[in-house]
């Protein structure tokens, strides 16, 4: 049981450096495609190419779900689950939070939101397939924490005593 969540929180740890490798040389590669209309829409659609490589990675994660299932790799269904887990957390992170796709967690007002945030804006400055930046979703470059917590100014407390006067 041990080695399902270790194998669980490993493959979704993994799935990070996938996301990072995709994106990088995959999706600002030879499917670019498939990614460009992220960066710059050119069409009035809700849904994007670029919703393809969820399709790619659900079907992977099916497949360790079925080879699970059928009792040809017992770990599948743990490296499945982890595969699901992070799209779970990559859509609520990507989609929603910072493209609000569905407008939820617009007011999100902490350090590690406002990293991603960044990071995030600082990828899509680049409209084009080369000169990109900050491929990774849930681990963001450390300088954007830092901009982060300088950006937090402290609210200055009215003191009660001077305003009585």
């Amino acid at each position: 049981m041990w080695i399902h969540i270790l194998v669980f929180f490993l493959t979704f740890i993994f799935m990070e450096f996938m996301a990072w490798f995709s994106h990088k040389y995959i999706m600002h590669g030879f499917m670019w495609h498939f990614h460009a209309d992220h960066h710059k829409k050119d069409h009035d659609s809700w849904f994007e190419r670029n919703d393809a490589f969820f399709i790619i990675y659900a079907v992977i994660s099916i497949g360790f779900f079925l080879l699970w299932r059928y009792d040809i790799f017992e770990i599948g269904l743990a490296i499945g689950l982890g595969i699901f887990a992070y799209g779970c957390a990559y859509f609520m992170v990507h989609d929603i939070f910072i493209h609000q796709r569905f407008k939820m967690f617009r007011n999100a007002d902490n350090p590690y939101a406002k990293a991603v945030r960044r990071a995030h804006k600082m990828h899509h400055k680049h409209t084009g397939k080369e000169d990109g930046e900050c491929f990774g979703m849930l681990v963001v470059p450390y300088k954007y924490f830092r901009e982060s917590f300088k950006s937090k100014k402290p609210i200055a407390k009215k003191n009660t005593a001077d305003s009585q006067i």
